[in-house]
């Protein structure tokens, strides 16, 4: 096992893992930026150095301050969190090459499902059903119009290099595609550098559907069942279920039998998600794989009983699975919930709730900045029930007590998203915010 992991990293997810080292005896080291030298994480770690100014670019995705950091802390293994650079493939590599464990997939399959593109292609060679679409990626208007032609109206554009719902666009005719597809490549030149794009068929309000992998370096492939991430405003999930409550057992079964080939596929190792669209007739379709650890894993966790950090630093370690696939029960509902900051200040009377069942996943604190820099999640509040009915009304009393001044938040929409009649009897697809909470 390692004996010194650095977090690159900052806010919950930092906190997250440093709570799990602790467990486990591993000692660790956060960075943080000239702007967070008073966040949680760098308290909390047994080592703290500042990597840079406040700018992420400078700080949070500036890789040879990281990997100079950990080489002069004398850390073996760096966890890279979600965000900033956990699915960049270059820094992974670098990792290696500094004699540093990155705890994750191998760069070359970062790389490889990072590239919507070629993580399709992937996927139709090993037998997996992908949503209909164009064999290759497309960088021109031209190219753009021919392929969506073949493919039918309407279609989706996006970017190759993609993530976060950034460089998408939905055409219905060759008008919208005209204008979609310069917007969403400026958009992806701009998030990602990289101007190649894809176009696949458009399917209409799906269910969008994820399973939770774990893989290690002796062939053995296990999901942890799946997550209903259907709620979701411009592409970015807001609320998160497992399991779902409207997937029958026999589809359950199969999908993640597919999700298993699909890691074994990309030759994955580590924890990752591979994530589907599911129709109103129950078909379902690979989209992509997230090589990471996601925001929505602790309701895995909950329905599990399994601390899938703790599984990632022992996959990294070159352990294998403690547990078969015959042995991964659901027990239970849980949902989870992100509240966001829609402004930069400084918190005051923050009163977190509590309860039987009740998980609240934060780096904030009393007193603690916001700052107008990085990812604009305050807190993720999870809460886990004997089912689906008994959670969603844990969640509707957490959301109740809990009290955040000092900024303004998005808590007032989760509780109504929570209370509206048509969540709370549910099934709904990924067209429920565009249609009842129009921004």
């Amino acid at each position: 096992m390692f004996n010194k992991v650095l977090i690159a990293n900052r806010g919950e997810i930092a906190v997250r893992v440093i709570r799990a080292c602790r467990e486990m005896g591993i000692g660790t080291v956060a960075v943080y930026s000239e702007a967070d030298s008073e966040a949680l994480h760098t308290l909390l770690a047994d080592e703290a150095i500042c990597i840079g100014p406040a700018k992420s670019q400078d700080s949070y995705l500036n890789m040879e301050r990281i990997l100079s950091a950990a080489v002069a802390m004398g850390a073996d293994a760096i966890h890279p969190g979600f965000g900033f650079l956990s699915e960049n493939a270059r820094f992974a590599e670098f990792c290696s090459l500094c004699g540093i464990k990155f705890i994750g997939p191998d760069s070359r399959v970062i790389a490889k499902m990072g590239n919507k593109a070629e993580a399709r292609n992937t996927m139709i060679q090993a037998g997996i059903p992908v949503v209909p679409g164009g064999r290759e990626p497309v960088r021109t208007l031209e190219e753009a119009k021919e392929t969506a032609e073949a493919v039918r109206y309407p279609v989706m554009v996006k970017a190759a290099l993609g993530g976060g719902g950034k460089g998408m666009r939905i055409a219905r005719n060759p008008q919208e595609l005209a204008s979609g597809f310069l917007n969403a490549q400026r958009e992806a030149v701009k998030g990602f550098s990289d101007d190649t794009m894809y176009i696949e068929r458009y399917v209409e309000n799906p269910r969008h559907i994820e399973f939770q992998i774990l893989a290690d370096e002796h062939g053995n492939v296990i999901h942890l069942g799946e997550r209903d991430c259907s709620v979701q405003r411009n592409h970015q999930k807001l609320i998160e279920e497992a399991p779902s409550a409207w997937v029958p057992e026999a589809l359950r079964r199969e999908m993640g039998e597919t999700a298993v080939r699909a890691a074994k596929a990309a030759g994955y190792e580590n924890a990752g998600t591979v994530e589907f669209l599911l129709d109103k007739e129950n078909h379902y379709y690979f989209i992509e794989m997230n090589t990471r650890i996601q925001v929505e894993h602790p309701v895995t966790e909950a329905v599990t009983g399994i601390d899938l950090i703790k599984a990632q630093l022992r996959i990294a370690a070159g352990e294998p699975l403690v547990i078969s696939q015959e042995e991964v029960r659901l027990s239970g509902h849980a949902i989870e919930c992100r509240i966001n900051a829609k402004m930069a200040g400084k918190l005051k009377n923050l009163l977190m709730p509590g309860g039987m069942g009740i998980r609240v996943d934060t780096a904030m604190y009393n007193g603690c900045a916001v700052p107008p820099y990085y990812d604009a999640m305050l807190l993720k509040l999870i809460a886990h029930g004997e089912d689906r009915a008994e959670a969603l009304k844990k969640i509707q009393c957490a959301l109740g007590e809990l009290v955040i001044e000092g900024v303004e938040t998005n808590l007032d929409e989760q509780y109504e998203i929570f209370t509206h009649p048509v969540y709370e009897a549910g099934p709904v697809d990924t067209g429920f915010m565009e249609k009842y909470f129009r921004e």
